[in-house]
């Protein structure tokens, strides 16, 4: 249904994590799924290149997901980071420059669409 893309999907809560991912492969996405940013971390420093790394804002065990993309944008550059959260942007830290936002709740064929943007 799409061109390969490779995601690295960054969710703590394990039916959400699996759901989604399950969604996006029948979708023709491949997806990484990891549930904090400590996971990611690894996942990259293993060197698999991710065109797409989507997180929560909010992470557990130490590590946000903007934290997550300060990372990213050093290790995988041409990786597109995505963040999303369930607070409204403006009641969160100013996100960088070089990363996108998706509101929660969101649905599957947003995250598809602003997935296979570009």
């Amino acid at each position: 249904m799409t061109d390969s893309i490779r995601v690295l999907m960054v969710e703590d809560q394990p039916d959400l994590r699996e759901m989604i991912g399950v969604a996006l492969n029948d979708l023709g996405i491949e997806v990484e799924t990891t549930s904090d940013g400590h996971g990611a971390l690894a996942l990259l420093e293993e060197g698999a290149p991710f065109d797409v790394v989507f997180s929560d804002v909010s992470m557990p065990n130490g590590m946000s997901g903007i934290e997550l993309s300060e990372y990213v944008a050093q290790r995988q550059p041409s990786a597109r980071m995505i963040l999303s959260s369930g607070y409204a942007r403006s009641q969160l830290p100013p996100l960088p420059d070089n990363v996108e936002f998706l509101p929660k709740p969101y649905r599957l064929r947003q995250l598809f669409d602003l997935l296979t943007a570009r």
